[in-house]
């Protein structure tokens, strides 16, 4: 069925306008009508979208894909009978859930595909994530590529329960399994990222120092200065989607990754620049070549060392580094 242009519009600014707190008409609030009434359904949505697209991001690792799923979210959300809501967050992120599931398992045979290694799609994000501990852990590069190990229902679960607080009565309306099997679902997929999560914590201070020190030997052409921050078993992941040239394989080891690094600056050192940005939620770097965006590169610390770099070079992949996006718990 075929909407309405002004519908059709409506839909696209609701779900693609700015993720970064202003509504589509440039305001705080979106209203719509004769007088400036305001649209409930379109009022509840829009108070939740920034919500809501933080639970699709994290259950996809593909902002392009969530934003879809918020497109799908909303056409679903404009035919509900408000009148039989009882908790309308609770109701759209049961939506979005849903949705999200549906397109998680498609992407995952699109990954089977894909050439190189896929890196989830990086998100130049608002400072406030970063002052929310626990939403920066849960988007941070080496969260989302833990919950990329996870089968689909298990990250849903996992995501709607760790990072979202929400009860398992809510979680298995959305994912459609009773709550017993979502208890046991949730318990497997803790153990399983508990195993897999950061070994020591790192704080702020201690991140952005070693990011800088990273940063200076990389500039410089210091070798023993990368060695330094470095963990000797550091793994180097590439993400060019075939688009653009990058590592095939993961690169282990200080010596490895440092040599290579150096030598791809070295070959392009003219025309690069290195600068620092807050990338899902945490300290990275965005390399510059001739001052067109070619690479973000997110970074993983482990004990005060760099145990993973992830480098997306992948066009199609940083369309959300132009503006900051805005994260919601």
């Amino acid at each position: 069925m075929r909407m309405a242009p002004s519908e059709a519009k409506k839909r696209e600014q609701l779900v693609t306008s700015e993720n970064s707190g202003r509504e589509p008409d440039g305001t705080t609030g979106w209203t719509v009508g004769e007088g400036g009434r305001t649209d409930p359904a379109t009022e509840a949505f829009v108070a939740h979208r920034n919500l809501l697209f933080t639970v699709a991001y994290e259950m996809l690792g593909s902002a392009a894909d969530a934003e879809d799923v918020l497109q799908e979210t909303w056409l679903r959300w404009s035919g509900v009978d408000l009148a039989t809501v009882r908790d309308r967050r609770a109701y759209l992120v049961r939506i979005t859930t849903r949705q999200a599931l549906s397109r998680l398992r498609t992407l995952g045979r699109r990954k089977e595909s894909y050439v190189g290694a896929w890196l989830p799609e990086p998100l130049l994000t608002t400072p406030d994530v970063a002052e929310d501990v626990e939403l920066a852990h849960s988007v941070s590069m080496a969260m989302m590529l833990v919950l990329e190990t996870l089968a689909p229902t298990e990250r849903a679960v996992f995501v709607l329960r760790e990072v979202f607080d929400l009860g398992y009565d809510e979680i298995a309306d959305a994912v459609g399994k009773s709550q017993a099997a979502v208890r046991q679902t949730a318990h497997r997929a803790r153990a399983h990222v508990a195993a897999r999560r950061p070994r020591g914590a790192v704080s702020p201070t201690e991140t952005r120092d070693v990011l800088t020190a990273f940063r200076r030997a990389l500039v410089t052409g210091d070798l023993q200065g990368l060695l330094d921050v470095l963990a000797p078993d550091v793994v180097l992941v590439g993400d060019g989607g075939g688009i653009k040239r990058a590592v095939l394989r993961p690169v282990t080891g200080a010596g490895k990754v440092a040599r290579l690094m150096i030598g791809g600056l070295v070959k392009q050192a003219a025309g690069v620049s290195l600068e620092p940005a807050q990338v899902n939620g945490y300290p990275a770097l965005i390399l510059r070549l001739d001052g067109e965006l070619d690479t973000v590169l997110a970074v993983r610390f482990d004990d005060g060392l760099i145990t993973g770099l992830y480098a997306v070079r992948n066009p199609e992949k940083l369309s959300h580094m132009a503006r900051e996006t805005t994260l919601r718990r």
